[in-house]
């Protein structure tokens, strides 16, 4: 059930990451502060692990995104997305979401002109910032979500 809630909102956050370029501070912020107060209130993550989890998955989100962050390859949503996370989750979700989403680049990657060429017009409408003619750096929250979704069926 709390995979479920994450999937959702990351979901919301990845459909708002393809639609505007970036990601409300309201849903990063909001889910980051909803996980620290349940953390506060019952001392383990949303997903049922030790604080100290969480702990260590939000130093390992600094440790893997603030390089990105300062060299211009992840946005400051992406962080805050990713901090989040590792609030609500511990690092053995972390990481796989992480390596998740990175296999989940490079096989979009690989596969975008044939991938493509699949789409319906009104879907291609709505997926625009994938396409190869927007700016090369790609939303990365609909690969974190692939990347969760990936976590989530290995360690269940």
């Amino acid at each position: 059930m709390q995979s479920i809630v994450l999937l959702l909102w990351l979901a919301l956050c990845s459909e708002q990451d393809l639609r505007e370029r970036q990601i409300a501070n309201t849903l990063t912020l909001g889910a980051a502060a909803c996980a620290l107060a349940y953390l506060f209130v019952t001392g383990h993550t949303w997903i049922g692990a030790d604080a100290s989890e969480a702990g260590w998955a939000l130093a390992l989100v600094m440790l893997l995104t603030l390089p990105g962050y300062l060299l211009g390859r992840l946005g400051a949503g992406d962080v805050k997305l990713l901090g989040a996370l590792a609030l609500a989750t511990d690092r053995m979700h972390l990481l796989g979401t992480f390596i998740g989403a990175g296999v989940a680049v490079v096989a979009w990657l690989l596969s975008r002109r044939w991938l493509w060429s699949l789409l319906s017009q009104k879907v291609k409408n709505r997926l625009k910032q994938l396409s190869e003619e927007s700016s090369k750096k790609q939303p990365f929250a609909p690969f974190l979500l692939v990347g969760f979704l990936l976590a989530a069926v290995w360690i269940h």
